[in-house]
């Protein structure tokens, strides 16, 4: 679908790129200092764990990766296939990660490592759905495929070819999204420890009724599940 992506698209992406910033380090600046957004780190600490034989942090990072997959499930069970719908039930998955960041407040206020399994399965949620509406063109939990597409457009500029404008504004304000997100979780989390979550969760819930809201106002009912 190339980035002929709808507004709402584009607006809903930046906001949870805020959303993915805020959770990735509360979880980095919480007990166990661990990223959650995403799994390439998380990978590379697993394969010196095992290399350590440190199984409570193998048993520990096995369990932030099968959480973050099955949050991606869940959301492969929510949305069904990859078309781009506005009827699609895309508010039924950002309560369901709303309530997620919610629920991981007590466990990490407890020591728990639940709090960052529960967040994990969040922001797997919500990175599977981003790519699955937008083709896999947008990812808003990590950001690596961003800067990628600004390296390619600025070889592309040093070569004197034609710029893919709206890819790489598009990159631009996930990146900027998501250090935003990373600066106001820093500030919250020495401000309120745990209960920092509350707000991406806030806002991950106000993102999906406004979703709601806009399909209402265009008059497209819910898509039924099959």
């Amino acid at each position: 679908m190339g980035m002929r992506l709808p507004t709402w698209v584009w607006i809903g992406a930046v906001a949870l790129a805020c959303v993915a910033g805020m959770v990735n380090v509360v979880g980095y600046l919480g007990f166990e200092h661990q990223a959650v957004s995403h799994l390439t780190g998380t990978t590379s600490l697993l394969g010196a764990a095992l290399v350590e034989r440190d199984w409570r942090t193998v048993t520990h990072l096995c369990g932030v990766v099968v959480a973050f997959c099955a949050g991606a499930t869940i959301s492969g069970l929510i949305l069904q296939d990859d078309t781009l719908r506005l009827g699609r039930r895309y508010g039924v998955a950002l309560a369901l990660e709303a309530a997620l960041l919610a629920a991981a407040v007590p466990a990490f206020e407890r020591v728990q490592i639940l709090g960052a399994l529960l967040a994990a399965m969040a922001c797997g949620l919500q990175n599977a759905m981003v790519t699955t509406y937008s083709g896999a063109l947008v990812r808003t939990t990590h950001l690596s495929g961003m800067f990628t597409d600004l390296g390619i457009g600025l070889g592309h500029l040093m070569r004197g070819l034609a710029l893919p404008v709206r890819r790489l504004a598009l990159s631009a304000l996930i990146i900027a999204g998501f250090l935003v997100g990373g600066l106001l979780g820093a500030w919250l989390f020495g401000e309120l420890r745990y209960h920092a979550l509350l707000v991406p969760a806030a806002l991950t819930g106000a993102t999906g009724i406004g979703y709601a809201a806009y399909r209402h106002w265009r008059g497209v009912p819910p898509e039924r599940s099959t």
